[in-house]
C-alpha cells in the first residue's frame, strides 16, 4: 500500500471545499462532510473512552475485552467514513450488528433491572460512554438526513449507529458497575 497522506498541508481546501475519495469537490459544509465530521467526532470519544477504560481500575482482563471491543468499534466507524466519503461504496458488515447486538445482551445479563431514567453521569468511563452515546446520536440523525437526501447511504451502515448509540448506554451502566460506581436516576422535581 502506498503513501495515502504524503502531505497534509495541501491548500486545497483554501476555497472553502474538499475532497471525497472518488475524487469529488464539495463544499465544507456539504451535509455529506458534516455527516464525516459527525462520525470523526464520534470515533475520536470513542478514542477518549478507550483511553480513558484502559487507565481505569477495572480488573485487567476486562480492560483487555474493552480494548478490543472500542478497537473493532473505532474500525467500523473508519469504514463508515469511507462509505460516506465515496458515494455508492459499500464497507461495513453485518457481522459489525452481530457482534453489538450480542455484546449488549451479554452486558445485560449482569445488569439491573431499569426501574427509572438515570443521568448521563458516574465514572469518568461511564460519562465518556454516555458522551459518545449523544455524538452517536447525532451522528445517526446526520446519516439519515443524507440518506434521505442522496438515497445510497446502505441500510447496514444507518443501523450500524443505531446500535452502537444502544452499545454505548449499556457499556455505561456495565462500566459504572465494573468500577463499583451507583448510578444516577433521575428524580422528577416535586
Amino acid at each position: 500500500m502506498g503513501h495515502r497522506l504524503s502531505k497534509i498541508s495541501t491548500r486545497t481546501g483554501d476555497d472553502g471545499t474538499t475532497g471525497l475519495g472518488d475524487g469529488t469537490r464539495v463544499e465544507k459544509d456539504d451535509l455529506r462532510i458534516q455527516t464525516l465530521g459527525d462520525i470523526d467526532e464520534l470515533n475520536s470519544v470513542i478514542g477518549v473512552l478507550r483511553a480513558q477504560v484502559v487507565n481505569s481500575n477495572i480488573q485487567a482482563d476486562e480492560k483487555q475485552r474493552w480494548d478490543k471491543s472500542l478497537s473493532l468499534i473505532q474500525h467500523w466507524l473508519f469504514d463508515l467514513g469511507g462509505e460516506v466519503c465515496i458515494p455508492n461504496f459499500t464497507m461495513v458488515q453485518e457481522s459489525a450488528l452481530l457482534f453489538l447486538e450480542t455484546d449488549i445482551e451479554a452486558m445485560n445479563k449482569y445488569l439491573p433491572m431499569l426501574k427509572e431514567f438515570i443521568l448521563p453521569a458516574g465514572s469518568l468511563s461511564c460519562s465518556y460512554a454516555h458522551q459518545a452515546r449523544a455524538v452517536c446520536r447525532r451522528a445517526e440523525r446526520s446519516l439519515i438526513s443524507l440518506q434521505k437526501r442522496d438515497q445510497n447511504i446502505q441500510k447496514t451502515s444507518l443501523l450500524l449507529l443505531n446500535r452502537l448509540s444502544d452499545w454505548l448506554f449499556v457499556a455505561s451502566r456495565s462500566l459504572q458497575l465494573e468500577e463499583h460506581g451507583k448510578e444516577m436516576y433521575w428524580q422528577r422535581q416535586k
